[in-house]
């Protein structure tokens, strides 16, 4: 049973793994300073590098669009893989032996080989296939390509291949490339078998990668070419260990950047109708492979989309026949368990994306998509369809089925409004109709077997139709109700300790950077002017889309609001050069400054709150590279972008001893600045008194204002 990582290995992780080196898969990097490297952000577009790291402390910040984390964060929002698989890559990846809590385990080494030799045959066999494509036997695959309207470019940028039609040659292949064991061959699910043994599964058929999020070829889909073919239309790959067809898109490793950036997904039938609608620039288009759009999918693209109620557009395509009405209603089922919102577009006449694309062009496909129009609307309609709306009995069955539909429009403004519309259709009065969907609030839509087409009905030879007994199709049923998911990546949340909060979270949040005013202070990191997304920065931490609260913080953290630190008052940037280096140096203080650091007094409520992290960190903290990490975990989730752009801050030192000195400067001039304020509150303590009241107090008081001073000039003296 797969448990949870325990707290140690998952620091580990993030000890030996290099965030340079990974990054540096996805970002060109150059160097920015004193163990700081910069570029342009993956996670935004931009003209001007703001994308920060700092390898020696495990830490990115974008100071344009206030993206932070670690190495485990940067490749969960890249990969966009969960939290546990993320930690189980990077540690197989550093050899690390991961444990688990509570008696669980994760994948042994054994089995994790096994995986990795599944990959590597998925690997060779998709590169056999795409050879197989220029080869004289394959003309009727290029020639079915070239019909649909797809050029050999085309074919190469979906590495689409063809299996030819001998009944080993991909295992004969497999073979020469050290896949000798029939046991491990089977595994794969490359092969059928028989009296005589294995033999090819694929056979005389077009083949299509199927790819997982990180690229990976997981399993393949074959299309029929030859008509001596009995077998069917379209033949995938069986499940396997690394195949799992509910939870796999087609098409997903090339859309999901692009579903990430726009919040969008478009969901199609087929493989070529995904390929039509990325060569037509509908890049977030994906699809099923051999089964409905179901729950394990759901979860896929609520990760894709941050689907976490701040918008997000999901567009199912279906064709105009019976089935796909039925697949578009079935999709309907699961609509609850999105909180971005779900639409459907149907083409012309029925047609698919790639018939459009084919008959209609490019701009029709992008047209297609741009008059979807809400499921929820389609759902009523097609239900609606299954009712003899002229009889009484009819229309109340009608409504009884879209009442709960209208009901669970998450947009309140839609709501009344399509109860109007219902009412219309219907032709029943409106508070009758409004009354239906009051009562069906929380009610689950009762969906239909599938809208059928109504054919004119026989007369009984006196000009009148034959009523049904009951108004209501017999064949109708209630979904089970799907788990609902609130809030981001619930699944993680389970963990334990202080990383558990962190397990699956996107470690991703909108907060931005404010820059100086004009004529302030130096700040000492160079920010391009327009690195903000929206020209202006937030005034607040914790304000609506730039970090707020997420699920599992208490009240007192959730909707708490830190103003923008105001740099230009000079004891606020002292605050903030110190807790830079702090969070980028803590090797660098001594005990003795660690204790005075522990009782400086911060003004900023946003860097009062990150000292007292700092404090809370610093009891556990034992490698540099978790020490971000460390006290990320301590502040308020509105507050991690901050420590972020706190720990990538450029320093203005060149060299090691001028961040040495820099340090001392600057550590030595915030306790300054906190004697100064204990000098101040005595002396106006001394003011307030009367010597000859309580002379000795007043002298222990006078003796405490001269060693503040005295310890102000030698810090001074230090400087």
């Amino acid at each position: 049973m797969a448990g949870l990582i325990k707290r140690e290995d998952i620091d580990a992780v993030r000890e030996r793994v290099d965030l340079r080196e990974v990054v540096e898969q996805y970002v060109t990097l150059k160097g920015a300073g004193i163990g700081s490297w910069k570029g342009l952000c993956p996670f935004h577009d931009e003209r001007t590098p703001s994308f920060h790291i700092r390898p020696h402390v495990g830490t990115y910040h974008c100071f344009g669009c206030g993206e932070s984390g670690d190495v485990i964060a940067f490749l969960m929002a890249m990969e966009h893989t969960s939290f546990q698989e993320t930690v189980e890559r990077l540690a197989h990846k550093a050899g690390i032996t991961l444990r688990y809590e509570d008696g669980g385990t994760g994948p042994t080494k054994q089995e994790i080989g096994r995986r990795q030799r599944l990959l590597d045959a998925h690997k060779i066999a998709d590169e056999f296939f795409q050879a197989q494509l220029q080869s004289p036997e394959a003309q009727i695959g290029r020639d079915f390509l070239t019909g649909r309207g797809f050029t050999r470019e085309h074919a190469e940028q979906f590495s689409v291949g063809f299996a030819p039609k001998s009944w080993d040659a991909l295992l004969k292949h497999l073979r020469s490339k050290g896949f000798r064991d029939d046991e491990e061959l089977r595994l794969t699910g490359l092969f059928s078998e028989g009296n005589r043994g294995l033999y090819d599964r694929f056979r005389g058929r077009l083949i299509w990668p199927i790819r997982d999020m990180t690229g990976n070829t997981v399993g393949f889909g074959g299309r029929r070419l030859f008509d001596d073919d009995k077998g069917p239309k379209y033949l995938n790959s069986p499940e396997t260990q690394i195949y799992k067809k509910s939870q796999v898109l087609y098409g997903i490793e090339m859309a999901k950047r692009n579903i990430a950036k726009k919040r969008e997904l478009v969901v199609v039938e087929g493989y070529t109708d995904v390929m039509a609608c990325h060569v037509a620039g509908v890049d977030t288009a994906v699809a099923t492979c051999g089964t409905a759009f179901g729950e394990g999918h759901v979860k896929i693209s609520r990760r894709l989309l941050s689907d976490d109620g701040g918008g997000g557009e999901v567009i199912f395509t279906f064709d105009g026949d019976e089935a796909g009405q039925a697949a578009a209603l079935k999709a309907f089922k699961e609509d609850h368990m999105f909180l971005a919102r779900t639409f459907i577009a149907v083409g012309p006449e029925g047609m698919d994306p790639c018939d459009v694309r084919q008959h209609r062009g490019d701009d029709a496909v992008e047209e297609l998509i741009r008059s979807r129009r809400p499921l929820f609307e389609f759902a009523i309609r097609a239900g609606m369809k299954d009712y003899d709306l002229s009889t009484v009995e009819g229309r109340v069955g009608a409504l009884r089925y879209a009442a709960p539909v209208v009901a669970s429009i998450k947009d309140s403004a839609l709501r009344p409004a399509y109860t109007r519309e219902l009412a219309g259709w219907l032709g029943m009065d409106m508070d009758e109709v409004t009354r239906a969907v009051s009562r069906s609030h929380g009610q689950a839509p009762q969906m239909s077997g599938g809208p059928r087409r109504r054919q004119p009905r026989p007369d009984d030879g006196r000009g009148e139709r034959p009523r049904r007994p009951d108004a209501r199709r017999p064949d109708a049923r209630r979904p089970e109700p799907g788990r609902h998911e609130s809030g981001r990546h619930q699944s993680g949340r389970h963990q334990s300790g202080r990383s558990g909060a962190r397990q699956d979270e996107s470690h991703r949040t909108e907060s931005r950077r404010q820059g100086p005013p004009e004529g302030g202070p130096d700040t000492s990191w160079d920010v391009p002017e327009d690195a903000y997304v929206d020209g202006s920065p937030p005034d607040a931490f914790g304000a609506e889309g730039h970090g707020g609260a997420v699920a599992g913080q208490g009240p007192e953290q959730q909707g708490q609001l830190f103003p923008r630190p105001d740099t230009r008052d000079p004891a606020v940037m002292m605050e903030r050069q110190a807790l830079e280096v702090i969070l980028q140096h803590p090797t660098r203080l001594t005990a003795e400054q660690w204790e005075e650091i522990f009782t400086v007094r911060f003004t900023a409520p946003a860097h009062a709150a990150v000292h007292a992290g700092i404090r809370s960190a610093a009891a556990s903290a034992t490698d540099p590279r978790n020490w971000i990490s460390a006290v990320s975990d301590e502040v308020p989730q509105p507050l991690r972008s901050l420590v972020g752009e706190l720990a990538v801050a450029q320093l203005p030192a060149r060299t090691e001893d001028d961040v040495e000195v820099y340090c001392q400067s600057i550590l030595n001039r915030l306790v300054e600045l906190q004697i100064t304020h204990q000098k101040a509150d005595l002396l106006g303590r001394l003011q307030r008194m009367d010597p000859t009241d309580a002379p000795e107090e007043y002298q222990r008081l006078n003796r405490e204002v001269m060693e503040l001073e005295r310890r102000r000039r030698a810090l001074r003296a230090e400087d």
